[in-house]
């Protein structure tokens, strides 16, 4: 009998509409719709990738090797598969007739090229058209980058190395690009038989050969690509297949999914605070028809079953609307951005973002509106009547109810992350935070309370009102400090790591680097430098050997990379780059070992990346054996060095002493911090003297990475500040509810003789208070959680946006304080008389 008496008496409450519970509704809506638009948007980038997986790798599976050619053997073994396309790729300097020089990307691709997807250009009607031999010279299509810096157009002339090439068309995209990953270079398409003619796959270069193929129907790409790597064991071969394209960038969508999910899920516990005022302040309003119902007979049960009918439909309601927004949004994204999306995205409804969504919106409504709903339904008649102080929080099935919605809210978070640790490790985080701010705003009121006797006039009708019950330091300072905290730790972050692109590495890293130096002409090669910038110090300019090779084995014993972690295979998947040098170089990163002598001529030793040795467990004494030119060479670790890639020194993970390649001739890297003009002109004078010598203008590149980082600066704030949206929803929550006192309490002032300026100032002293005290203890967490991930996670050097951290701070403030003279207009603007009266 209870519960349908409970569903009528609700469903009379609810056609009064949803008055009382805005706050309430655009708390969970913002949280949903946060979380519910990420994961959307993921999803979209997710099912985009897998419907043109096999456009993306350029076929079914593909296999890699570096700096040398695929065998017969291996070939023969390819073309068993299926239909094979072979390419290669180096770099090589560009240089137009007029003498601009950049540095390309060079790829030689062969008839079958594309086995999948489409090459787009523009200027040819077809790639085979586009790559064909002009007067006599080879084709080649060239991205616009590359012709806009060259100031070339099609059917212009241009040097790529020791080629002389035709631009027959405009490169715009090529179907397995993505795969490919980033390129610090503008590509040109070649032939591969023009770019085997050329020298630069010549060995001990740096180049690659990749081949593409297109399996029969039904076949297991994964499977197949085993089975090679099995067959083949020495061959060291890379291979990828389609179900797996573009491994980087699903890792990317799934950090960037929960960075901007991690952000709702903040923005639904700092809602939270307005979920449970809204409920607080309509129980409040409800408090007479309670106490007549109690009076009445009626059980604790039916009023929390009663108002728990209620709050349920008005949560899904705005749980709803949330869901509503984050559909809705991918699909504008889609409209706005159409194609010049650098992923592949398929927009529209996916129900698994969605229902996850949801349940985050339904526990954050349960975590914070049983609790306010358990103080209602043991607050006896009497207290409900005479408006007495609320009861204490009994123990029972809505404060269990609550505490188990909020453990399966922080479960659900940890258990839909890509790393569950780093997401507990933030859970935990924003917990505590949430809780330190909780006592932060009460520890406010109290200190205020006690301050208030030391003042007069305004000053302490303000504090009076920060001390009280329905201060908004208790109710609205934890939302706003953890909006803040949210947007300082974006804010530091990114200023770091732009401080890092824009101001340290310019400072400490190389100019310029300059690879493929002849081993014959290095003396020459560093005359030519010096000529431009003057005499070759060691902290401006240093050029070594260099040289890949590959670890085969571990203290005498193959490597098996099942033993170790798959986040640290990477050296011993790949070739690594190596050198030879005799004396310890500056910055070395020595952590373990001495180095060895400069004039040492004995067996083989090594100075080893730290980061190679921790994963292979290896120490100082042990051995290795890498394949270098074709030979195993077994060396003892000597040093183990901690490398600063971002730094001016030898940035080689193996660094041998020159003995162990006696009679190598090996060519040669440098690094060197010219300034612009000699940049410049050190470019000009290589390019007529050292012409197959690649510059890499490392500056260009952090240019171009400064700008990236100001492209994506207001987008990362602007998904941050959804967070501090939430506290001032909180902060709108915490006036509204308190809309009534506060009209009594000025009513009461102006009638025992205080002006409308000095309840204005009282109630500006009130909520500026709050804003400062929350602002600043959310900067406090902001640089807590920010600088772990900066130093630790970035690795990068500390630094401080100022004038990001100020804005915050007075933002907060000023806010809030806008906040207090809203409230005091509010409550000036009723008379007294009748507000008097209705109390």
């Amino acid at each position: 009998m209870r519960l349908p008496l409970a569903f009528h008496l609700a469903a009379r409450e609810l056609r009064s509409g949803v008055r009382g519970f805005r706050i309430f509704l655009a708390c969970l809506a913002l949280g949903v719709a946060a979380i519910a638009a990420a994961g959307s948007t993921a999803e979209a980038f997710r099912q985009g990738l897998a419907g043109q997986a096999r456009e993306i790798l350029g076929g079914d599976l593909s296999f890699a090797v570096e700096n040398r050619d695929f065998t017969d053997q291996e070939r023969a073994a390819f073309d068993k598969l299926g239909v094979a396309s072979y390419a290669a790729s180096a770099r090589a300097m560009a240089q137009a007739p007029g003498g601009e020089r950049r540095l390309a990307s060079l790829r030689g691709v062969d008839g079958r090229f594309p086995l999948a997807g489409a090459v787009t250009l523009e200027g040819a009607p077809s790639l085979s058209t586009a790559l064909a031999d002009r007067d006599g010279l080879p084709g080649a299509a060239v991205e616009p980058a590359l012709l806009d810096r060259l100031h070339l157009k099609i059917g212009d002339r241009f040097e790529a190395g020791p080629m002389t090439l035709v631009v027959s068309a405009r490169l715009i995209s090529e179907p397995d690009g993505l795969s490919r990953g980033f390129s610090m270079a503008p590509r040109i398409l070649v032939r591969r038989e023009v770019l085997e003619r050329s020298g630069l796959l010549a060995p001990g270069g740096l180049s690659g050969r990749t081949v593409r193929i297109a399996l029969a129907p039904n076949q297991d790409p994964r499977a197949i690509g085993k089975a090679v790597q099995t067959a083949l064991p020495d061959s060291h071969l890379r291979v990828r297949d389609r179900l797996d394209s573009a491994p980087g960038v699903r890792r990317l969508i799934d950090q960037l999914e929960y960075f901007l999910g991690f952000i709702g899920l903040a923005s639904l516990v700092a809602g939270g605070l307005g979920v449970a005022g809204a409920v607080s302040a309509y129980l409040s309003t409800r408090e007479p028809a309670i106490a007549v119902l109690k009076a009445m007979g009626a059980e604790s049960g039916l009023i929390r079953d009663l108002h728990l009918i209620q709050i349920a439909v008005l949560a899904l309601l705005g749980v709803a609307i949330g869901l509503a927004i984050g559909a809705i949004a991918p699909l504008v994204l889609g409209q706005l951005a159409g194609s010049s999306l650098p992923i592949p995205a398929l927009f529209k409804v996916y129900p698994w973002p969605l229902a996850k969504a949801g349940l985050f919106g339904i526990l954050a409504a349960a975590a914070f509106s049983l609790l306010p709903l358990a103080r209602a339904r043991v607050t006896p008649p009497s207290a409900l009547f005479r408006r007495a102080t609320k009861a204490r929080l009994p123990l029972g099935l809505e404060t269990i109810g609550a505490v188990v919605s909020g453990l399966g809210l922080a479960a659900l978070a940890v258990a839909t992350a890509p790393t569950p640790l780093a997401a507990g490790i933030m859970i935990a985080g924003v917990a505590v935070a949430f809780g330190l701010l909780a006592a932060l705003g009460r520890s406010a009121a109290w200190l205020a309370g006690k301050a208030r006797g030391l003042t007069r006039g305004p000053v302490k009708l303000g504090l009076a009102n920060l001390a009280g019950p329905r201060s908004a330091a208790r109710t609205a300072s934890p939302a706003i400090g953890l909006g803040v905290a949210l947007l300082a730790c974006v804010v530091l972050i990114q200023s770091a790591l732009l401080a890092q692109v824009s101001d340290v590495a310019p400072r400490t890293a190389p100019a310029m680097v300059f690879t493929e130096i002849p081993g014959d002409r290095a003396a020459a090669f560093d005359a030519a430098v010096a000529g431009v910038t003057g005499p070759l110090r060691e902290d401006v300019y240093l050029r070594m050997p260099f040289a890949t090779g590959r670890v085969i084995a571990l203290k005498g014993k193959a490597v098996d990379t099942k033993a170790i972690k798959a986040s640290e295979r990477w050296a011993f998947d790949n070739d690594l780059s190596l050198s030879l040098l005799a004396n310890e170089p500056k910055n070395a990163g020595v952590v373990a070992g001495r180095w060895w002598p400069a004039n040492d001529a004995g067996p083989p030793q090594v100075a080893m990346n730290t980061e190679i040795a921790q994963a292979a467990d290896l120490k100082v004494g042990d051995t290795i054996t890498v394949l270098v030119l074709g030979r195993e060479i077994e060396a003892r670790i000597a040093v183990l060095r901690k490398i600063d890639f971002g730094g001016f020194g030898p940035s080689f993970n193996l660094i041998f002493n020159p003995s162990t390649l006696e009679g190598a001739e090996l060519r040669s890297v440098a690094i060197a911090r010219p300034s612009r003009e000699q940049e410049a002109a050190l470019t000009r004078k290589l390019g007529e003297a050292f012409p197959s010598v690649n510059v890499i203008s490392v500056r260009e590149q952090l240019d171009a990475a400064a700008a990236l980082f100001d492209r994506l600066a207001l987008a990362v704030r602007g998904a941050a500040a959804v967070a501090g949206l939430a506290g001032l929803l909180v902060l709108a929550g915490a006036i509204a509810a308190g809309a009534r006192a506060r009209a009594r309490e000025a009513a009461t002032l102006k009638v025992l003789g205080a002006t409308r300026t000095q309840i204005l100032v009282a109630y500006v002293i009130e909520y500026g208070a709050v804003g400062l005290i929350a602002g600043a203890a959310g900067v406090l967490f902001g640089f807590a959680a920010a600088w772990p991930v900066v130093v630790k996670v970035f690795e990068a050097s500390w630094s401080v946006d100022w004038s990001g951290v100020l804005v915050l701070l007075a933002g907060a403030t000023g806010l809030a304080t806008l906040g207090g003279l809203i409230a005091a207009s509010l409550a000036l603007s009723q008379r007294p008389a009748p507000v008097l009266r209705g109390d």
